[in-house]
């Protein structure tokens, strides 16, 4: 039982030292990419199947912008936060 008290008391202390990050990117791209899917999806339901595959690419597009944007800031905060830590 002890050494669970310890591993808790350890774990409080790492996330009492991080300050949560967030990068407002991400959730603009999340919304972005949510628009283009919908705006999409209303074209095919029209019938404008032309607009909607241009749609469908330009939503690939920016799912990966924002992915891209959140591996790139857990790598620039993760690796400052290992800075800090040392």
């Amino acid at each position: 039982m002890e050494k669970m008290g310890a591993a808790d008391s350890q774990l409080e202390d790492l996330f009492e030292q991080k300050k949560p990050v967030r990068n407002p990117l991400v959730p603009v791209g999340a919304l972005l990419t949510a628009g283009v899917l919908t705006a999409g999806l209303i074209s095919f339901r029209q019938g404008n199947s032309q607009l909607g595959q241009k749609l469908m690419r330009a939503r690939v597009v920016v799912q990966g912008a924002t992915v891209a944007l959140m591996v790139g800031s857990a790598y620039y905060y993760g690796d400052r936060f290992m800075v800090s830590k040392k």
